[in-house]
C-alpha cells in the first residue's frame, strides 16, 4: 500500500488551506481559493499525488491526479 497522502483544498476560517490527508496542521492557508488551488497543484505534482478540491460546504468539487494511477478514468468526450 502506498505510503503517499493525498492533498486537499478545504475551507478554513474565512480563506482556504491547502491540508494533507489525516494531517492535523494545514500545510499552508490562503485568503483565496485560487491562490491555495495554484500552491496545492504544484504541491500535488512534486510529490506525485492527488489532489482533492472542496467547496465551501466541504463536499469535493473536483479531483486531479498527478500520480500514477492504476486506474485511469476513460474520458467520454470525443
Amino acid at each position: 500500500m502506498s505510503k503517499k497522502r493525498d492533498l486537499h483544498i478545504v475551507p478554513h476560517g474565512g480563506g482556504w488551506a491547502v491540508r494533507k490527508e489525516g494531517a492535523s496542521r494545514a500545510s499552508s492557508v490562503h485568503s483565496r481559493k485560487a491562490d491555495a488551488d495554484a500552491t496545492g497543484r504544484g504541491q500535488a505534482k512534486r510529490e506525485k499525488v492527488e489532489l482533492v478540491i472542496h467547496g465551501r460546504n466541504g463536499r469535493i468539487q473536483d479531483s486531479d491526479s498527478f500520480g500514477s494511477d492504476p486506474h485511469p478514468p476513460k474520458d467520454t468526450k470525443r
